[in-house]
């Protein structure tokens, strides 16, 4: 490959990388493992291309200022596996968890993005996944969180049921 063919391929490496970046509420937590916000076709086809394996969605699909018109068909599409947890937002379930850790611990070793409407639901159930499976401490676990919001009194109480009922 000449010197342009490289050049290119290092350009459209590049805007796919900003493209990634400008995914709503975005945090890349690990080499797999990344979260966010709802993004368009075009971010998760620049996830695709980053290398994405599996697309975990715990966002609901009834709601089109949340989501996208055939999210499911559109992820497959790519190639991407994809894991759809609707997980009412006034109202997670234990059951919305233990699927959430089913699919994470299904994928070990993959390229795993999260997401829901606003990163939200996700880096609550994440922040359970690495305290209760994982086993990292409750600052460690939750630090992501933090960084997007201060969970509300039905997601604060919920934490604090899954803690108990995992008994830790």
């Amino acid at each position: 490959m000449n010197i342009l063919g490289k050049l290119l391929i290092i350009f459209f490496y590049a805007i796919y990388l900003k493209m990634i970046e400008t995914i709503y509420n975005f945090l890349p937590l690990t080499p797999f493992l990344s979260t966010s916000g709802q993004p368009t076709e075009k971010e998760i086809a620049a996830l695709a291309e980053e290398g994405c394996e599996v697309f975990i969605n715990l966002a609901l699909h009834d709601d089109p200022r949340y989501s996208l018109k055939d999210e499911a068909s559109y992820v497959k599409s790519l190639g991407l596996q994809y894991v759809h947890i609707p997980v009412q937002f006034d109202r997670p379930l234990k059951s919305d968890l233990v699927a959430f850790f089913h699919a994470m611990e299904s994928n070990k070793g993959k390229k795993i993005h999260v997401h829901c409407a606003a990163n939200k639901r996700v880096t609550v159930f994440l922040g359970l996944y690495f305290f209760i499976r994982e086993g990292k401490s409750e600052e460690e676990a939750f630090d992501p969180m933090w960084e997007i919001w201060k969970p509300d009194v039905i997601w604060s109480s919920f934490m604090d049921a899954m803690v108990v009922e995992f008994h830790l």
